[in-house]
């Protein structure tokens, strides 16, 4: 159903119906999830949200940008709160042309003077507009629909500037001749007498909305009985963001940590759902496959890994990261590049290494043997188009796409952020060329790759991935199979593999400045929250 007549049939439904506040997209999402049929895009949460007073401060343009996302993020209609239409009658007639554009199912405007105050603010010295002058933008905005389902809101702001009864039913009846869709009756009031005295004679010539801010310990069950079309449940989303947000600040400031709020605060997996994560996901299988250079994977997961009781029974890959297993958020990643052909050889607590749709390699000597050996076992899974990937590494499925584009023929992967303490402990690359800028999208030459490599030499730091292509992958067969015959071999490492085929071929670095993270302690799985 299209917005504007879902809109539409929320005000004329036989049955009180409800919207609630909304001041941003996820806002919006938050109230769509709740279960709401529409959104009141309030002016004062709004401005509030953007820091500025309820007074016009924030441009109709800046607004409308907030409109566009919050319509983006949710299928439910959204009622905007239009203040006094920013302006005349013109600016009206521009401003619903272009909340039509952006798919805004509605506006409500109020018969105040513009710049506007915020209605609990000294409401008595607000002027009103003229009738005659209110009308005529009730007029042009009715006039320049196109979607004759929008919705035109007349807000009557009578009552809160200290007028009675009469003015307030004057004025309704005047919009009601002028083409508004519905009356919104505004009162200050604790109680709802200004409504009930409203309703009592109006006759139900035309839907009424009513925001019971104020009035708010009135029963739902008196607004059914006095026929209420809709109800705004107008500024508690963002007044109760607000109270919790003073309250997670105060606490952290004072304690210093935050050990005490984790647990009170909607986690960084929920923000990335609310945002659809998961969609994003779904289209980057569709838009950026790899299925179609017939790309198959290799996943080193032997290894038992050392986080103490961590690892005491499961191996490192297993370790949840954002509430999944890194071997599964690594096969994720593949899935959606197009990557469906997987292979994973697996050692440690191989039993308890199972995934649907992969193909599994045993390396039983997992505790006496590298990378290197776990590759050897899976030589016959290398071919034409082949990624390989530790079993240990988290990263942004943007580095898997930079690297299936790569046009070199063995491409590995190297972050030029790297960390150096002086101590022996990544294994760094050396390049022909120093990372810059300029070789974002490019490769350089590997030259060589060790954990003693001066500083001086050290181009980035190997992540752990390699794609190998066409002369690529018969290179790296041919090249295994001779180091297999070594007396060593099963203490060699991927260092000494990558060293070995630079003497055969080109073997290309492609530069990334983090986005990854290789789980080698408590640290580093703290680190992966903000990956």
């Amino acid at each position: 159903m299209e917005k504007t007549l879902a809109l539409k049939n929320l005000i004329t439904s036989p049955g009180l119906e409800f919207i609630m506040e909304a001041h941003n997209g996820v806002s919006a999402k938050i109230v769509e999830e709740a279960g709401f049929k529409g959104i009141w895009a309030s002016s004062l949460s709004i401005s509030a949200s953007l820091g500025v007073r309820d007074n016009n401060e924030a441009s109709w343009t800046q607004i409308l940008e907030i409109l566009d996302f919050m319509n983006d993020s949710v299928e439910i209609p959204i009622l905007f709160d239009g203040d006094t239409g920013y302006g005349n009658f013109n600016n009206v007639r521009r401003l619903v042309k272009k909340l039509e554009q952006i798919n805004i199912a509605g506006i409500c405007i109020e018969d105040k003077i513009f710049p506007k105050t915020n209605s609990f603010i000294r409401s008595e010295t607000q002027p009103l507009a003229s009738i005659e002058e209110f009308c005529g933008k009730i007029k042009a905005a009715c006039d320049v629909r196109r979607d004759k389902n929008f919705t035109v809101a007349a807000r009557t702001e009578a009552f809160i500037a200290g007028y009675g009864l009469e003015e307030a039913l004057k004025r309704a009846e005047a919009y009601r001749e002028a083409g508004a869709d519905a009356i919104l009756v505004h009162s200050k009031k604790s109680n709802p007498s200004d409504i009930e005295a409203f309703m009592k004679n109006w006759g139900e010539k035309l839907p009424v909305i009513i925001v019971p801010t104020k009035y708010y310990s009135t029963p739902t069950e008196v607004f059914k009985d006095l026929k209420i079309s809709l109800i705004i449940w107008a500024n508690h989303m963002i007044r109760s963001a607000v109270t919790n947000m003073k309250k997670i600040a105060a606490r952290v400031y004072s304690d210093k940590s935050l050990i005490n709020v984790e647990d009170q605060i909607a986690s960084v997996a929920e923000l990335f759902r609310l945002q659809g994560d998961e969609e994003l996901r779904e289209a980057e299988k569709k838009y950026l496959p790899a299925a179609g250079k017939n790309f198959n994977a290799v996943v080193l997961a032997a290894s038992r890994g050392n986080l103490g009781e961590l690892t005491e029974s499961i191996p490192k890959t297993l370790i949840h990261i954002d509430g999944k297993p890194i071997l599964f958020n690594i096969i994720d990643n593949f899935n959606q590049t197009g990557i469906k052909d997987i292979t994973v050889v697996r050692g440690f607590a191989k039993d308890k290494i199972k995934a649907q749709n992969v193909n599994f390699i045993d390396n039983d000597e997992y505790d006496s043997t590298s990378e290197l050996y776990s590759l050897y076992l899976a030589l016959g899974v290398i071919r034409e188009n082949t990624i390989i990937c530790y079993g240990d590494i988290v990263f942004k499925s943007y580095i898997l796409n930079e690297l299936i584009n790569d046009p070199g023929g063995i491409t590995i992967v190297a972050d030029a952020d790297y960390e150096f303490d002086g101590t022996p402990r990544f294994d760094y690359v050396k390049t022909s060329a120093a990372y810059s800028k300029k070789l974002y999208s490019q490769s350089v030459n590997f030259i060589k790759m060790s954990p003693k490599l001066p500083k001086e030499e050290i181009g980035g730091e190997f992540i752990g991935l390699i794609k190998v292509s066409g002369e690529g992958a018969a290179a790296m067969r041919e090249c295994i199979k001779s180091m297999s015959g070594t007396e060593n071999f099963k203490k060699l490492g991927m260092q000494d593999l990558l060293d070995e085929l630079a003497k055969r071929m080109p073997v290309l670095v492609k530069f990334i400045k983090g986005s990854w993270l290789n789980v080698n302690n408590v640290i580093d799985l703290q680190k992966s929250v903000n990956l």
